[in-house]
């Protein structure tokens, strides 16, 4: 397997999940801040621009977060990143896809790319705020979800490392408040070797 990521974003958490699986993968960095993403090398295995990308062993692409964490989830089983319990799955995809479609997409993405929303400049200061607004509500929704737990399905998951990755954003690279239980999840993921070997290898220590 090669995982096609950009150090920090959100392919960080598919790499954390990787580095938990612990079978052989190669990484190949695309530098988002110089539009790699666009340039045919990349848009040849991923036309839609985007990381995290995984290129499978039979050569086959695998795209979007919530595809890939699934595909890695069940096709590597005694590594138990999925619950057993059919609605506890349930519950651990709607955190998963409110973390990546919600706080990432609608929140942060305001705040990183505020010109993708309005095609007024003079309008990107409201816009980071939305996204901001939308960035605090989140973690507050996220956080209610944690309550009472170390992980979101109780024991890690594929959903931790995409709640992670928007902690990690929040807490790490803007500095905010994080509401108690996502500190104390983002404290528990921090202190995970595999999560350890990926800040290490994408140069964020």
């Amino acid at each position: 397997m090669k995982l096609m990521y950009s150090p920090g974003a959100c392919s960080i958490g598919i790499h954390v999940l990787l580095e938990e699986i612990g079978k052989p993968y190669e990484t190949q960095l695309v530098n988002l801040r110089e539009g790699a993403q666009y340039k045919p090398d990349f848009t040849s295995v991923n036309p839609k621009s985007k990381v995290p990308t995984l290129v499978r062993d039979d050569g086959s692409v695998l795209t979007e977060y919530p595809a890939i964490a699934y595909w890695l989830a069940r096709t590597n089983p005694e590594k138990k990143l999925l619950p057993d319990d059919v609605d506890a799955q349930a519950r651990m995809i709607e955190a998963l896809d409110y973390a990546v479609a919600t706080v990432h997409m609608q929140g942060f993405g305001r705040l990183f790319r505020a010109a993708n929303f309005t095609p007024n400049p003079e309008d990107e200061d409201k816009v980071k705020e939305r996204g901001k607004e939308l960035v605090e509500k989140g973690f507050a929704v996220l956080d209610k979800a944690l309550a009472g737990k170390d992980y979101l399905a109780g024991s890690f998951s594929i959903a931790d490392s995409a709640l992670f990755y928007v902690e990690f954003w929040g807490g790490k690279r803007m500095n905010m408040k994080l509401p108690p239980n996502c500190e104390a999840h983002l404290n528990r993921m921090m202190a995970r070797p595999a999560v350890q070997r990926v800040l290490q290898q994408e140069g964020l220590n």
